[in-house]
C-alpha cells in the first residue's frame, strides 16, 4: 500500500521523461504514479499507452496544454494517499533511498515540507541569497545529512501531507505558467508554523522538462520567460512582504554575513 504519490507534469521532453522514470526503478518506498500530460506530440501519450513499469500509474492526458501550475494542481488532487510529491519529469534519482529519506522528515511533526534543493535565507525582494543555498545535486550535495532547515524548497521537488497542501488551499495559479510556485508554497507552510527542509539525498537535474507550448515554442522565450519571472517575483513579494527577508540560520552565522559584507563595503 503506497503511502505516498508522485505527481509529474510533462510537455514532450520523452528522454527526460524515461530517464526520470528508470531512476525510479530503484526506488524501495512504494509509490503511486500520476502523469499530466500538458499536449505531448512527441510520442509520449503512447509510451504511457504502453506503459511498462511496475509502478500504479494514472495518465492525464488533457491536451489543453495549461499552466503547470494548473496541471500540478489537478495532479495532486487526484492522489489518495496520505503524501505527495511534485516531480519534475527532468530529474534523475539517484540514491534508492531518495523517498524514505523525504517521508522520514515529514514524519516529525515540525517539518510541514521536503525537497532537494532549497535556500536558508531570502531577501526582503524575494531573492534567494546564493551563498545560503544548500542542494542534493549528485556533482557535489552541500546538505548535510539527514536535512537541513531552509527557508525556501525549490520546485524540482516538493514533498508534502496531501491535507496540508489543502489547508493551505493547493498551488497559487495567479502566479500564471510556472515561476514562483516553490517559494510561494514554502511561506504558506511556514505560515502554518511548520518547517521547510531539504533532504540529503543526490540527483541530477537535467532543466527543461516541464515547459508547455506556450513558452518552448515562442521565438521570444527568453525574454518571454524572464518577464513572467519578474511578474511572479514582485506578486510574491505583494504576497508574503509581511514574512521577509526570512533566514532560517543561526543569529551567530547571520551577524558574521552581515559584518563581512559591511567590510567589503567601507573598503570598496
Amino acid at each position: 500500500m503506497s503511502r505516498v504519490t508522485l505527481v509529474l507534469c510533462v510537455y514532450n521532453q520523452l528522454a527526460f521523461t524515461r530517464a526520470c522514470l528508470e531512476s525510479l526503478r530503484a526506488t524501495p518506498e512504494p509509490f503511486d504514479l500520476i502523469v499530466i500530460d500538458n499536449g505531448s506530440t512527441d510520442g509520449t501519450r503512447e509510451f504511457f499507452q504502453r506503459f511498462g513499469y511496475p509502478f500504479p500509474l494514472r495518465y492525464d492526458a488533457s491536451g489543453s496544454n495549461a499552466s503547470v501550475i494548473a496541471a500540478l494542481n489537478r495532479g495532486w488532487r487526484l492522489a489518495r494517499t496520505e503524501f505527495v510529491c511534485l516531480l519534475h519529469n527532468d530529474t534523475e534519482l539517484v540514491e534508492p533511498a531518495w523517498l524514505g529519506r523525504l517521508l522520514a522528515a515529514l514524519a516529525k511533526p515540525e517539518i510541514g515540507l521536503a525537497g532537494l534543493y532549497g535556500a536558508k535565507r531570502i531577501r526582503k525582494n524575494g531573492r534567494f541569497a546564493g551563498r545560503t543555498i544548500v542542494h542534493s545535486l549528485a556533482g557535489g550535495p552541500t546538505v548535510k545529512a539527514p536535512w537541513e532547515e531552509v527557508a525556501v524548497v525549490d520546485a524540482v521537488c516538493l514533498s508534502l501531507r496531501r491535507d496540508l497542501m489543502e489547508a493551505v488551499g493547493g498551488l497559487d495559479e495567479g502566479y500564471g505558467f510556472f515561476h514562483g510556485i516553490d517559494r510561494d508554497l514554502s511561506m504558506a507552510v511556514r505560515e502554518t508554523g511548520h518547517q521547510c527542509v531539504v533532504v540529503h539525498a543526490p540527483f541530477h537535474h537535467r532543466g527543461g522538462g516541464t515547459r508547455t507550448r506556450d513558452f518552448a515554442e515562442r521565438p521570444d522565450r527568453e525574454r518571454a520567460d524572464l518577464a513572467q519571472r519578474e511578474a511572479a517575483l514582485q506578486r510574491f513579494v505583494r504576497k508574503w512582504g509581511h514574512r521577509l527577508p526570512c533566514d532560517v540560520r543561526p543569529v551567530g552565522k547571520r551577524l558574521g554575513d552581515w559584518i563581512r559584507a559591511h567590510v567589503v563595503r567601507r573598503h570598496s
